[in-house]
């Protein structure tokens, strides 16, 4: 959009029809206004707010359940619909009124399928459109309120980010690379960057991997470093507001199995490494979902043994995290997204 003209009066109020934002002038600069999210709770709930979501997941067969929860509330998840495939390890975004699900694991193939939903109603996924690539699994997305990029994968090995529209439909577009082909399982951010962090590459023995590293949502262009994590893994989950980001980690060897039993977090706006937020429920578990509205950070399912236990921590403060309720069905690999996440 074109810079506003000297004669705009101090607090004048626009609808950018490029980012889909309201705004308001001040100090010769258009801000983004912060809006609540949509009360999307039903007539049980008392305490309505941000709706989270843990569509699919493995059982070990794949999954087409779509579970919402009210994130402000406790108790078990409810069923939504159910997607165009049944599909683990996929990445989940979404906006303030849509959310998405992109590739997945099938079993025993992979998927290049993008499905959407509308967060106000339940009903089944519809098909959106195809990945950029081959269909890949065990990969990851975050977004704000235009843009959802999806990073990484396994079968083939992926280190590609691409990227949708949200409120359009079609495949997705070349976005750039990650720092390492990997699954990457955790992703999260804010409304300007997208951050994933660690993964897994194949190998004898496998490659286990502690980086962090973001992209700036409203460009394209390769992913750069922003620190590390305490512990090499994989499998966990990533969450948060716009200002900290909380991961739930996962598997840190495979034989014999071992597990970071820690959740961490880092402030998105700056660089450095996590730093330790307090443990969860599960200090065993690896294939977890996430979700989050402004306040909470919420992790689903896992797998040693595959549970349905949601989990969260309340993003402010730091410690252990505390029980929500249950999924509709045990299961690891369920993906997460929600009307209330940091991008947003």
């Amino acid at each position: 959009m074109s810079l506003p003209p000297s004669e705009v009066p101090q607090g004048a109020i626009r609808f950018n029809t490029d980012s889909q934002r309201l705004e308001f002038y001040a100090q010769g600069e258009w801000w983004v206004m912060s809006t609540d999210t949509p009360n999307l709770a039903t007539s049980s709930d008392t305490t309505p707010g941000a709706r989270g979501f843990f569509p699919g997941g493995v059982t070990p067969s794949a999954k087409n359940e779509i579970d919402y929860i009210n994130i402000s509330s406790l108790g078990d998840a409810i069923d939504f619909g159910n997607l165009t495939e049944a599909r683990g390890g996929a990445g989940g975004a979404g906006d303030r009124s849509r959310g998405l699900l992109m590739g997945g694991y099938s079993v025993p193939g992979y998927s290049v399928t993008i499905d959407f939903w509308t967060f106000a109603s339940t009903g089944d996924a519809t098909d959106f459109g195809d990945l950029s690539t081959a269909g890949r699994g065990f990969c990851q997305a975050t977004s704000n309120s235009t843009r959802a990029i999806n990073g990484g994968g396994w079968s083939p090995t992926s280190e590609t980010l691409d990227y949708v529209t949200i409120q359009s439909t079609g495949n997705a577009v070349d976005f750039g690379e990650l720092t390492a082909a990997r699954e990457v399982d955790v992703a999260a951010g804010s409304s300007t960057r997208g951050i994933w962090a660690g993964g897994i590459s194949p190998g004898s023995p496998y490659t286990y991997h502690n980086v962090i590293e973001y992209a700036t949502i409203a460009t394209l262009g390769n992913a750069q470093d922003f620190g590390d994590l305490a512990t090499a893994n994989w499998g966990g989950s990533g969450s948060g507001n716009a200002t900290r980001m909380i991961i739930f980690g996962g598997q840190t060897v495979s034989s014999p199995a071992s597990y970071d039993g820690t959740i961490s977090s880092i402030t998105i706006a700056t660089l450095g490494n996590a730093v330790r937020f307090g443990e969860p429920i599960d200090t065993t578990s690896q294939g977890r979902g996430g979700c989050s509205s402004p306040t909470r950070s919420v992790s689903g399912g896992g797998n040693n043994p595959t549970t349905d236990v949601i989990e969260y921590v309340e993003i402010a403060t730091e410690g252990n995290s505390v029980d929500f309720g249950d999924l509709t069905v045990a299961r690891h690999y369920p993906s997460g997204c929600s009307n209330g996440h940091g991008g947003l």
